[in-house]
C-alpha cells in the first residue's frame, strides 16, 4: 500500500481520501470521518514512531527526519537471536534453587529455577514441553539480568 501525506491531502494508492479531524499533538485519541465513515484510532507513542490501533488492528509508523527518511530502504534489518530454548535470569539476583539437572523433561508450566531478587522469590517456569540440554548455573550463583540458567533441546 502506497501513502502519500502532502501537508493538507493524503492519498492512498494514489486515491484522494476525504479526511475530517481534528488533532493537537500530544492527543491518544483521534475521533476522525474518512470517506465519510466514522473511524476512532488510538494512538501510542514507540521507541521508533507511533503505534496507531483502530478495528482492533495496531500499526506502527516509524518517523524519521527527512534526511534520514530516504536512506532507511538502503539499512539491513537487524534480526533478534532466538532466545526461546534459553530459560534467561530476568533480573539481577540469586539462584536460591534449580529444580531440574540436565536430561530432565518438563513439562510446559513446571518450575525451573527460583531466583530471588529484592528479597522477593520469583519462580521461573517453562514456557513449554522439552528436555534440559545443559545447565549453567548453580543454585547460590549470583545472576546478572538475561543471564543463561539452562538451555532446552
Amino acid at each position: 500500500m502506497d501513502v502519500a501525506i502532502d501537508y493538507d491531502e493524503v492519498r492512498v494508492d494514489g486515491e484522494l481520501l476525504d479526511l475530517d479531524l481534528s488533532y493537537t499533538p500530544g492527543d491518544r485519541l483521534i475521533e476522525a470521518e474518512v470517506n465519510g465513515e466514522p473511524l476512532a484510532v488510538r494512538i501510542a507513542s514507540i521507541k521508533s514512531g507511533l503505534r496507531l490501533t483502530t478495528r482492533g488492528k495496531s500499526h506502527d509508523i516509524r518517523i524519521l527526519p527527512a534526511r534520514i527518511a530516504r536512506h532507511a530502504a538502503h539499512m539491513i534489518e537487524k534480526i533478534p537471536p532466538d532466545l526461546s530454548k534459553f530459560l534467561l535470569c530476568p533480573m539481577p539476583g540469586l539462584l536460591v534453587s534449580l529444580n531440574v539437572g540436565e536430561g530432565d523433561k518438563v513439562e510446559a508450566g513446571q518450575p525451573l529455577a527460583v531466583v530471588e531478587a529484592m528479597k522477593m522469590e520469583n519462580i521461573l517456569r517453562a514456557e513449554k514441553s522439552g528436555v534440559v540440554k545443559s545447565v549453567s548455573a548453580r543454585a547460590g550463583d549470583s545472576l546478572a539480568v538475561d543471564a543463561v540458567i539452562l538451555e532446552m533441546e
